[in-house]
């Protein structure tokens, strides 16, 4: 028995906006099930439970800022009765803040939008009234031509400027949370960082091999090789896989990978591939699609953003050769591909052509040492020379 409150996404989120409820009054919940939407800085992501029961009551309404701890629903176990939600008043000298009394005063149940004649989210729907933007003039991009809040800022992001008094983009915020994130990363966290450049044309003989007359949704690209390489290296230098809280380093016991994914029209956003450890190439790959998909759809989850232990970002097949990433507190490191390169290369006692890429890992010092950042590196570039294995 107990509450349901609004969820912190990170260390920079105080407040979000509940767009869609997923769950009504007399509904049963179980762990990891998905009960509502709500909209940050970051974009629109999926709110999971983690309680068995039954939803009682829901105590928040849709299109309401709230802060992180706001009472959202009660969820009652079979058998016991509702708590009863008691939010504190302050001192009569002190103005409540709006986001208190959204909470008190928000009725029963969840007040919907219109739905109209064009499929959108609800966030796509409130937003694009916010810029007055004709949802019959977007092409959806989410299942069956849906209008989902990327698609509006999409739309957004093709104007060469916003007027002065115009209320800024979801993108424009997004920029904003990125830059406070990275700042009080490099703020607070003392990063050092280990470059290597490896042989990956044996990654990519294999893939040609491999990809043969298979269709073009069942292929098998070259960043799935370097998530599997990393998550087998992040097995063996445990030290490079984990979080830093609370003043202490906590190795974790899984590889949850998160996956740095731009978004349509800029932003990005590093959602975790849960239990990536536990996966083979061809689920990796699949996993991959599904977060790329949903995260440029807005349908993330919070699980997914909240619980990655390392974090890889390639620069893919074409762009600059090497990147110096910032580590995603609480995670202790990040590895960044720079795009693949053909040059000369010794191979046994002759020069050829091959095509390498360069491995950057930003670590944080407070954990490891350049010692254990080349030997993950070296790791990595073991388990890609033999990618059949991974």
């Amino acid at each position: 028995m107990g509450v349901f409150t609004l969820p912190s996404l990170g260390s920079d989120m105080v407040k979000g906006t509940l767009v869609e409820w997923l769950v009504a009054p007399g509904d049963t919940v179980h762990r990891g099930d998905v009960v509502a939407v709500l909209e940050t800085q970051k974009g629109a992501i999926e709110i999971e439970c983690f309680q068995e029961g039954t939803v009682q009551e829901l105590l928040a309404e849709t299109g309401k800022e709230l802060p992180v701890g706001a009472p959202l629903a009660t969820i009652v176990a079979p058998g016991e009765t509702a708590p009863e939600v008691e939010i504190q008043q302050p001192p009569a000298d002190q103005p409540v803040p709006s986001a208190v009394l959204e909470v008190e005063t928000a009725p029963k149940k969840a007040i919907r939008l219109p739905s109209g004649d064009v499929s959108a989210s609800p966030a796509a729907r409130r937003r694009a009234q916010d810029l007055n933007i004709n949802l019959a003039s977007l092409k959806g991009s989410f299942s069956g031509g849906k209008i989902v809040l990327a698609d509006v800022e999409a739309a957004v992001a093709e104007k060469p400027h916003r007027a002065r008094g115009e209320p800024k983009t979801t993108m424009e915020n997004m920029r904003q949370a990125i830059g406070a994130v990275m700042t009080q990363s490099k703020r607070t966290i003392p990063h050092f960082y280990v470059s290597h450049t490896i042989d990956i044309q044996p990654g990519l003989d294999w893939l040609a091999a491999h990809n043969a007359g298979v269709p073009p949704a069942e292929r098998i690209l070259m960043g799935a090789l370097f998530v599997r390489a990393a998550v087998r290296a992040a097995e063996r230098v445990r030290v490079m896989n984990g979080r830093y809280e609370d003043g202490a380093f906590s190795p974790s016991d899984r590889v949850n990978a998160g996956i740095a994914v731009a978004l349509r029209g800029g932003g990005l956003v590093a959602p975790a591939l849960i239990d990536a450890d536990k996966m083979s190439l061809a689920e990796t790959m699949a996993g991959m699609r599904d977060l790329v998909s949903r995260a440029r759809a807005g349908r993330l989850r919070n699980s997914e953003m909240t619980e990655g232990t390392i974090t890889i970002s390639s620069l893919g097949e074409t762009g600059a050769e090497e990147m110096t990433g910032v580590i995603f507190a609480p995670q202790v490191a990040l590895v960044c591909l720079g795009a693949p390169q053909t040059r000369p290369w010794v191979v046994g006692d002759k020069v050829m052509p091959r095509t390498v890429a360069t491995v950057t890992v930003s670590a944080d010092h407070r954990v490891s040492d350049g010692r254990q950042a080349a030997q993950f590196i070296q790791e990595f570039n073991t388990a890609l020379s033999v990618p059949e294995t991974l």
